[in-house]
């Protein structure tokens, strides 16, 4: 997960101003050009994939995810995890790259969390599945999973 690390601490400017930064990791994306004031995790999502030569949705809405690449039961280190917002069954969510989690929350490294490039935790409640990259060993079976190598 080193080229999303890298980014920590990347945020939205005050009202009247737009990162740059983000208005590029919108590039990879269907609202190539919007500002820092759209929704912007799956925006990130996918940037960080293009970095690493790893193909996204392509779609700015974090939902998108759950069509991508390949569910996995376990969460490892740099999967994707996506999550509702407000209600299981609309079409808001969230997206990040997952780090751990414990008893009652899920932690993950992501964009527009808080308005900037940062670990956040969430309800693991909230969390509607996990996914990982096509081509990669993604095995529950495996000795010691590991976070995917490109990240």
């Amino acid at each position: 997960m080193t080229v999303a690390a890298a980014e920590l601490g990347v945020s939205q400017f005050p009202a009247g101003q737009s990162n740059p930064r983000i208005t590029e990791y919108h590039f990879h994306t269907n609202i190539r050009g919007y500002d820092d004031k759209a929704s912007w995790c799956s925006s990130f999502a996918n940037w960080c994939l293009a970095k690493v030569g790893i193909k996204g949705t392509g779609s700015a809405l974090a939902r998108s995810w759950l069509e991508w690449g390949e569910p996995i039961e376990m969460p490892r280190r740099g999967c994707i995890a996506v999550l509702y917002r407000d209600d299981p069954n609309s079409w808001k969510g969230h997206v990040g790259f997952f780090l751990r989690f414990d008893g009652e929350y899920v932690y993950l490294l992501g964009g527009n969390q808080l308005e900037e490039v940062r670990e956040h935790f969430y309800p693991i409640s909230s969390v509607l599945g996990y996914r990982w990259p096509l081509g990669f060993n993604s095995s529950v079976n495996s000795d010691a999973p590991q976070a995917c190598p490109l990240l």
